[in-house]
Formats: C-alpha cells, sequence, structure tokens
C-alpha cells in the first residue's frame, strides 16, 4: 500500500467539523463516488479507494444521491435486447 501526503490548512478540519482520520476517510469515499460516477473507475474498485466493501460503498452512494446503476438509456436497452 502507498501513502500520500497531502498538506491542508488546519481551518479545513474545524470547518467540516472532523478530525484528521474522519476527513481524510471522508474525503477518500467522496473522491471514489465522484470517480465512480463519472464512469472513471468500477464499483469494485471504487469500493478498494473508498476502503469500504463493495455493499457499503452501494450503501455510501445513496448518501450522495448517485444511483449503483450507472448505464445509459441505449446501453440499458442493449442489455436487454441481448436477453432475448
Amino acid at each position: 500500500m502507498k501513502t500520500v501526503s497531502i498538506q491542508l490548512p488546519d481551518t479545513v478540519f474545524s470547518a467540516r467539523r472532523k478530525g484528521p482520520d474522519e476527513f481524510v476517510r471522508e474525503m477518500r469515499l467522496a473522491a471514489a463516488v465522484k470517480w465512480y460516477e463519472l464512469g472513471e473507475v468500477s464499483q469494485g474498485k471504487a469500493a478498494e479507494i473508498a476502503g469500504l466493501t463493495r455493499a457499503d460503498f452501494i450503501q455510501a452512494l445513496s448518501r450522495f444521491k448517485v444511483s449503483p446503476f450507472q448505464y445509459t438509456a441505449a446501453e440499458l436497452a442493449e442489455e436487454l435486447s441481448d436477453a432475448d
């Protein structure tokens, strides 16, 4: 596992009312959710980035109002037509 260090102003912790450890967990989750929403990472990879199980990541998506289903209407129609 790699460690990445970033410098943040002390004020970000008080603004979010979180300690550094909780802030970092939230930052990882927020990044993972956004990258998943943009289609840049899979659900499994996003869960790994967030440090969660896939089931817990899917639950977290609802908190951010992001659908766990990342299909366009055309992709869904194609998937359904292949099912016949």
